[in-house]
Parts: structure tokens; sequence; C-alpha cells
């Protein structure tokens, strides 16, 4: 069955493609090839396949050809993309600059009007104390007069009754009636004398009070027009503090475990951010103290807060033109502990706080490495540079030249791998870097 079916095939060849001669003449002979069924069979599948191929293969290459066209156009889109990204950082930047320097203008107003009401309410603390003395004075020496005078009005009184008894009585001796007169005239005169002091003594006394009733609407003044100052600078205090409370918590830093930190790094006492404390003779505090010392300690707070603020790592790394080429979280399969800036070879790359250098050489992966230890238990590490300045054991300020860009380690092409490592455990660089937008 099997041998009928290929007798079959082969007869239907022969009908299709007979057997060819292909005939060879040179000068002294002349020799043929026999092109049998089958071989003829065998070369027009060989020629289709070859044709087939190329067909095959021009086509890979023009859509190669076209899928790279498309590719650069999508990579000029994403780097026009990027630029726009970085110039509308770049505003923001400026942005939150002037903001910050007009919250410095701010905060330094604060202060000159903390310093003249703090001066006007001890000259007014001064002038009550005497106010308060002066009265005490004149009540003691008016209440002395008044008694004086009525001791004397009593003696007076004697006086006229022994006098009288004398004038009826038939012993009544001479001198002593003129002893009696001398007495009653001297007498008179005293109760004069007394009668003057009490007088004037009245009269300095009503003068006091006309003083005091000055004094008490010249501190009302005062009171209101502190009132005034005290709610610009509750204002103006809410409206600094307020964006840097929210940046510390965006990046998950307990403001109030930063600033209990910051304190005690930060301990001396003094100057125009001291609390108000005078005397109050035992009593409560007054509303107005409370209220500047509230104002104090908000003022004292935002300066804590700006000190925390220099020693995490709010900051870019680089400030030149750059563009993110990979963000933190998993890549090719592996977990990317970092954020990738590209610029081109030799960028400054910055400190982004303050902080010590604890490692400053070659590592493997790595490349060259530049790792600084901050404040709150926070690393930052900065690789593949082309060149480390600074030196293990340096101490950094934020915005301090640290090192250049390059392509050393474990990389393929010039950039910034920068991480943010906190407790040992590395974290987002992004999320503090936004925290900050709204800030810096």
């Amino acid at each position: 069955m099997a041998a009928r079916l290929a007798k079959r095939l082969y007869t239907a060849l022969e009908r299709y493609l007979p057997e060819q001669r292909l005939f060879l003449r040179s000068e002294h002979k002349t020799r043929f090839i026999r092109l049998s069924s089958t071989t003829q069979l065998t070369a027009l599948v060989g020629s289709a396949a070859v044709v087939a191929w190329s067909i095959v293969a021009a086509a890979v290459l023009l859509m190669d050809n076209i899928g790279a066209g498309s590719l650069r156009d999508q990579a000029r889109r994403e780097q026009a993309l990027y630029e726009t990204r970085l110039n509308d950082l770049a505003q923001q930047r400026d942005m939150r600059a002037e903001e910050a320097l007009a919250a410095q203008e701010r905060f330094n107003f604060a202060l000159d009007e903390i310093s003249k009401m703090q001066s006007s309410l001890l000259a007014s603390e001064d002038r009550r104390k005497e106010l308060e003395t002066g009265i005490d004075v004149i009540q003691s020496t008016l209440r002395r007069t008044i008694k004086e005078r009525d001791t004397a009005a009593d003696k007076a009184g004697q006086l006229e009754i022994a006098l009288a008894e004398a004038d009826s009585g038939t012993n009544t001796e001479a001198g002593r009636v003129e002893d009696l007169a001398a007495t009653l005239d001297f007498m008179s005169a005293a109760l004069n004398t007394t009668a003057t002091e009490r007088d004037t003594v009245a009269s300095d006394a009503a003068a006091a009070f006309e003083l005091a009733n000055a004094l008490d609407y010249e501190r009302k003044l005062v009171e209101d027009r502190n009132d005034q100052i005290f709610t610009q600078l509750e204002e103006a205090l809410t409206v600094s503090v307020a964006p840097l409370d929210k940046m510390f918590r965006a990046a998950g830093l307990p403001p109030d475990r930063l600033i209990d930190e910051v304190r005690r790094g930060y301990s001396g006492q003094g100057g125009p951010l001291t609390p108000l404390s005078f005397s109050t003779k035992g009593r409560e505090p007054g509303a107005d103290q409370m209220r500047a010392n509230s104002i104090l300690e908000g003022l004292d707070r935002m300066n804590l807060y700006r000190i925390a603020a220099q020693k995490a790592p709010f900051s870019i790394p680089v400030k030149s033109s750059f563009r993110y080429t990979s963000g933190f979280g998993p890549r090719w399969g592996r977990m990317h502990n970092g954020t990738d800036f590209a610029a081109s070879y030799g960028t400054p790359i910055f400190s982004t706080a303050d902080g010590v250098v604890i490692h400053a050489d070659w590592q493997s992966g790595y490349g060259r490495l530049v790792k600084i230890q901050h404040q709150f238990g926070i690393e930052t590490r900065y690789a593949h540079m082309s060149k480390i300045r600074v030196k293990v054991g340096q101490r950094v300020s934020r915005g301090e030249r640290i090192g250049d860009m390059g392509n050393s380690g474990r990389s393929t092409g010039t950039h910034l791998h920068y991480e943010v490592r906190v407790g040992g455990k590395p974290v987002n660089p992004m999320t503090y870097i936004k925290a900050a937008r709204d800030v810096f």
C-alpha cells in the first residue's frame, strides 16, 4: 500500500517536474547533469525557503527601524517632560525660598515687637509699683494725720472743760488760768497746722487718684495695643509653624520627639526668646503674660524646627539640571533601595543635611561611596561617584559639596544613587524631598 502511494506521488511529480538534463560543453568534451524530479523539488523548496527567509528578515529589520524611531520619539518626549518637571521644581524651589525669606523677616519683626512689648510691660509694671507705693505712703500719712487731729481735738475739749471749771471755782489761781490759756493757744495753733497738713494730704491724694486714673487709662491703651500685637504675632506664628509641622509629619518624623531631642542638644537659656517672668505678688500670671509666654514658646518651637530641618535630609543632593532615572522599589526582580539622579559626568553632589561622614571610600557595587550619619538615627548614602571630596570623621553642613557624579561600581551610566536609611532600614528618599517642597 505504501509502495503504491509512493509510486503515485512519484508519477505525479514526474508529470509536473519531468526529468531535465543540463549540458555543459567545453572545448574538448561535453558533459551533462541529470536533474531528477526529486532534485528539482528540493531546489524549488530550498529557493522558496530562502525567499521566505529574506522576506521575513526584511520585515523584521523594517519593524526594528520603525520601533527604534518610535523609541527615539518617546525618549525625546520623556526628556521634554522631565525638563518641564525640572523647570517646575526649580520655580517651586525659588518660590519656597522667597516664602522662607518672608518667614524669616516675619520672625525678626516678631522678635522686635516682643522686645518692645517686653520693655513696655516692664516699664508699666515699674510705674504701677511706684504708684502703689506712693498711694500707700499717702494713705498712711493721711491716717496718721487724722488720728493726730482727733487726738488734738480731744485734748482741746478736755482743756476747755478744765478751763470752764477753773473759771467757776473759787480757789482758781491767776497763774493757772494763764497757763491754761497758753496751752489752749498752743493746741489751737497745732490744730490749725494739722488741718493745713490734712488739706495738703487730701490734695495730694486727689492728685494721686487723678494720676492713677490716667495711668489706668494708659494701661488700657497699652493692653489694647498689646492685644493687637499678640493677635498679629499669633497669626504669623501659625502661618510659619504649620508648614514645618506638616513637613515633619509627612516625612514620618514625630515632631514632638524631634523637638525634645533638639532641645536636649540646645538647652542654653537667655535672650529674647526667654519666657517673661516678673513679680506678681503671689497672684496668678496675667492674660498678657500667658499670651506672651505662649508666643515665645511658639517662636522657640519654630527655631527648634529650623534646627531639626537642618539635620534631616530634606534637601536635594543635585542642584544642577538632572532627571530621575529610577525610583525606590522593586526593579528587575530586586529591591532598589534609593533614587537615581542622572546628569553629566562631574556634576557636583551636595549633602542633604548636617551630619558626620562615616564612610568615604570604594564599596562593592556602590563604587565610590560616601555615607553621612545624621541625627534622629538617619543615614544618607551617595554612590557611583567619580571623585570623593570629604574624609571620614568630617562634619558637613546641608548644601556642602561632598563629591562629583560618576559611573563607578555596578552602574550602566553616569548617575547618582541616593539612599536614605532610618535605623538601618532603607526608606524612600522622595518622602523627604516631597515633604520639603512646601517649605524650602
